[in-house]
């Protein structure tokens, strides 16, 4: 039997309550996975999850990153209406915003494999399948995580994992302001530049059928049933 994922879709939430969130379901699945293991969880343990959201505008430095790779004052990017917030995540700097779908799965890998090359590689073959949809070969680069249209970036990833229960990860590009790239060395990469689904295809595309599209293919490569379960107020009921 699949195994199922919980997909909730919060709209666009600022970063810092979404990182909250997460966090807190990522603890809810550690503590019941350790209760299970010494016998001592009564009843079913909750199923992972997969969030969908967009943020205002944000800039967002990983643990190992540089700050350097910040190109702007916090004043300027008050002008910008930006925030900019260090982050417990993998990776470098990378920005968020309207018009950019960012999924946030929260997945105990002990029910999959525990592998976390294996994962990012599966997020990353999510993203290159629907970029065939809309008709673009997508591709990885060696030694970088992520997902680009040749030396163009349209999906930054970047994980946290705790007890091999995953948070953060993927940003795609779909019709998002790639200005706000400009305040930043995206990813700490100086040579590579960044790209959108707009912007490759000359006009704006429906959020939600990407969104469709990540799911179908997310369900194929992960192989899991992936079932809508609401709002940002149902998911806080159902685990918090």
């Amino acid at each position: 039997m699949k195994k199922t994922i919980e997909l909730y879709d919060l709209g666009l939430e600022p970063y810092q309550p979404v990182w909250d969130l997460q966090h807190k379901i990522q603890q809810r699945i550690i503590d019941e996975k350790k209760l299970d293991r010494i016998g001592e969880f009564k009843g079913e343990r909750k199923n992972d999850v997969l969030i969908f959201v967009e943020h205002p505008h944000v800039y967002t430095l990983g643990k190992s990153g540089d700050e350097e790779n910040m190109l702007r004052s916090l004043l300027e990017l008050q002008e910008h209406q930006a925030e900019y917030v260090k982050t417990n995540r993998g990776g470098d700097i990378t920005y968020h915003g309207p018009g950019q779908i960012v999924g946030y799965p929260i997945m105990d890998l002990d029910r999959y494999f525990t592998d976390i090359h294996k994962y990012l590689r599966f997020l990353e073959e999510v993203i290159i399948k629907v970029c065939a949809d809309y008709g673009f070969e997508a591709q990885r680069i060696d030694g970088l995580t992520g997902v680009w249209i040749g030396e163009q970036k349209i999906c930054a990833m970047g994980i946290r994992c705790s007890r091999w229960v995953t948070m953060h990860g993927f940003a795609l590009n779909v019709n998002t302001n790639l200005q706000y790239f400009n305040n930043i060395v995206p990813c700490g990469i100086e040579d590579k530049e960044v790209t959108s689904l707009e912007k490759l295809l000359g006009s704006k595309i429906d959020l939600k059928e990407v969104k469709e599209r990540i799911v179908t293919h997310f369900e194929n490569v992960f192989e899991v049933s992936i079932k809508p379960s609401g709002t940002q107020t149902e998911l806080e009921k159902n685990f918090l």
